[in-house]
């Protein structure tokens, strides 16, 4: 039913951003990711696939942001897909899960927010029984991950020089540096990395 060439699956793909979130049974979901976590929630029996994209594994008591941008914490961002899948007709029973990004990308951040985010999403899916079936997490890239509503994911590792990563820097500096103190340090350019791996 679908394609084996990523690059036809990300045209039909609907592109999540930061704080967004969405379930499909009738086409793929991609995001692109540095520091941040998508994490694809998918229901075998339904044919049902979920991502979200969280920025910040919860929101800082003395946030700044606007009451808004609840939606880019991961404590909201995974209680609303599992919400929403079960919206769908989903038993969080059957739930089975995949988790992508948190590199080490920004490296102006005071904190390592990919690792944060990353052990997160492996803490908060243990708590709440869902098996996290794979994993690409940490390293010092940053990701394009397409996900299928047949279970598939396809995860292939990125350059932080190339257009579409420079696009996601901008939005996790931007948002990011309003809840963290940042630093003086380089941002190193890492080699771009073409392996697509299917998880």
């Amino acid at each position: 039913m679908w394609s084996d060439d990523p690059k036809v699956l990300e045209r039909q793909a609907k592109v999540l951003h930061p704080g967004g979130w969405s379930v499909e049974s009738d086409r793929p979901l991609s995001t692109v990711l540095g520091s941040c976590v998508a994490v694809c929630m998918h229901d075998p029996r339904m044919q049902l696939m979920g991502m979200n994209h969280f920025m910040l594994p919860k929101r800082h008591p003395q946030s700044i942001l606007e009451e808004d941008n609840t939606v880019l914490a991961g404590d909201y961002a995974m209680e609303v897909l599992v919400n929403a899948m079960m919206a769908r007709g989903c038993r969080k029973q059957h739930l089975q899960a995949k988790a992508f990004g948190g590199g080490t990308v920004v490296h102006s951040l005071r904190t390592m927010i990919g690792a944060d985010n990353a052990r997160f999403a492996r803490n908060w899916l243990e708590r709440e029984g869902i098996p996290l079936l794979a994993e690409d997490l940490g390293g010092s890239w940053s990701r394009k991950v397409i996900a299928l509503p047949n279970g598939e994911v396809f995860c292939r590792r990125l350059s932080v020089v190339t257009p579409d990563v420079e696009e996601v820097m901008e939005q996790e500096w931007s948002l990011q540096e309003q809840e963290t103190e940042p630093k003086a340090a380089a941002t190193d350019a890492k080699s771009d990395h073409k392996r697509i791996e299917l998880f």
